[in-house]
């Protein structure tokens, strides 16, 4: 939760080729404390059956920047090993996943709660701030 000194994250991933929430995909959130400083990782989570990161670690004071990075491909390669399974007549070029990770980086202020939905289908993806 939110105090006056820091800010908080949360995010879930939409599968728009499906129309289903992103189960397993792994999210790792890093933090720095201004444009010219590092990077710190502090952690991950992978989402739930409902496309949900529900703990991800907190930010410490003094955060700036976040980044989200979205481990994609293994989610993909899974989805596309169960498609073929299903309908091996279907079975594409083998071309492999597009977008393998999706770094996200945003900035925040302390006291904001930041939620940051992806939307990703194979060849292409869409974040917003959500509520």
């Amino acid at each position: 939760m939110s105090t006056s000194a820091t800010a908080s994250v949360s995010t879930h991933i939409l599968d728009t080729s499906a129309g289903r929430p992103a189960e397993g995909v792994a999210v790792q959130l890093s933090a720095r404390s201004g444009r010219a400083a590092d990077w710190r990782a502090l952690g991950g989570s992978a989402t739930d059956g409902d496309g949900r990161c529900k703990d991800l670690p907190a930010l410490p004071g003094g955060t700036t920047h976040v980044r989200l990075d979205f481990a994609v491909e293994p989610y993909f390669e899974k989805k596309q090993a169960d498609a073929q399974q299903d309908a091996p007549a279907n079975r594409d070029s083998g071309a492999g996943v597009f977008f393998p990770e999706v770094a996200i980086t945003f900035a925040v202020v302390p006291g904001e709660h930041y939620h940051v939905p992806l939307l990703l289908n194979p060849f292409g993806y869409s974040v917003y701030r959500g509520s």
